[in-house]
């Protein structure tokens, strides 16, 4: 059995009385979607922001590749190999989509971001920024300032900035939010193929995209894991339907 990519080793995380990780361990396996379900307050920001290093847990480890990166920055975490989409974008609106992919390669190279403009100019980095652009279909749109995009656009241009830095998982925050039907579709086929470059780590409300993605899928309540399993697995547990599924199991 191949050793997982990404792991979290009890993980646990309190604001006062309020325990928002329970002993939290999970892990991402090579070639998989694994997504993190659970209802609002269930504890899923804060597991992600301590897995991508914005939160420092009380206790336990987060695992990338075999190496405990628990003590690393957010970038460092990215240099190692974590790329991250974020449920509220986090791209430079005034910039044009080449301009932000450019920023995403800039970091794979431990640039500093304040010489961004004269790295517009140097071809290795364009190449890099565009090749990623290419994949996620936004080529034609590379000249285009991001605040003038789609919302569909942005969480496109989202995982092309994370695919610059050549990740070796990632990590998404509900990718679908704010997305319709067809441009969830879109995305979900986009995913499903990624996950052979690199794994994903999904945290999603939309169901209809999790059952069809996620190879693995655990359900996070009270900042607790009460249950990991496939798709069909998770359908059929009461403890889950009556935790958070419902009738949409």
């Amino acid at each position: 059995m191949s050793d997982p990519v990404l792991a979290t080793l009890n993980l646990n995380k309190s604001f006062g009385a309020l325990k928002a990780t329970d002993d939290v361990s999970i892990d991402l396996k090579p070639g998989e979607i694994h997504a993190i379900i659970g209802p609002n307050g269930a504890g899923k920001s804060t597991l992600i922001q301590q897995i991508c290093g914005g939160l420092r847990p009380d206790s336990g480890r987060v695992m990338l590749r075999g190496q405990d990166v628990s003590g690393f920055s957010t970038q460092a975490r990215a240099r190692a190999g974590l790329g991250r989409t974020f449920q509220i974008s986090q791209l430079c609106m005034e910039d044009s989509v080449l301009e932000n992919a450019v920023l995403g390669a800039m970091g794979a190279e431990h640039m500093a971001w304040r010489f961004w403009r004269p790295a517009l100019k140097r071809s290795a980095l364009r190449e890099r920024a565009e090749a990623a652009l290419e994949r996620v279909g936004l080529t034609e749109n590379r000249d285009t300032r991001c605040a003038n995009l789609s919302h569909g656009q942005r969480r496109q241009l989202e995982v092309a900035v994370a695919l610059t830095l050549s990740p070796k998982a990632f990590v998404m925050d509900e990718p679908m939010a704010g997305l319709g039907a067809e441009g969830s579709k879109r995305l979900t086929g986009f995913l499903d193929g990624l996950r052979q470059e690199a794994p994903i780590l999904l945290v999603e409300h939309d169901m209809d995209a999790v059952f069809a993605l996620a190879d693995r899928i655990s359900v996070l309540v009270y900042g607790k894991v009460i249950a990991t399993g496939t798709a069909d697995e998770i359908r059929s547990s009461r403890e889950v339907r009556d935790a958070y599924l419902g009738d949409e199991a």
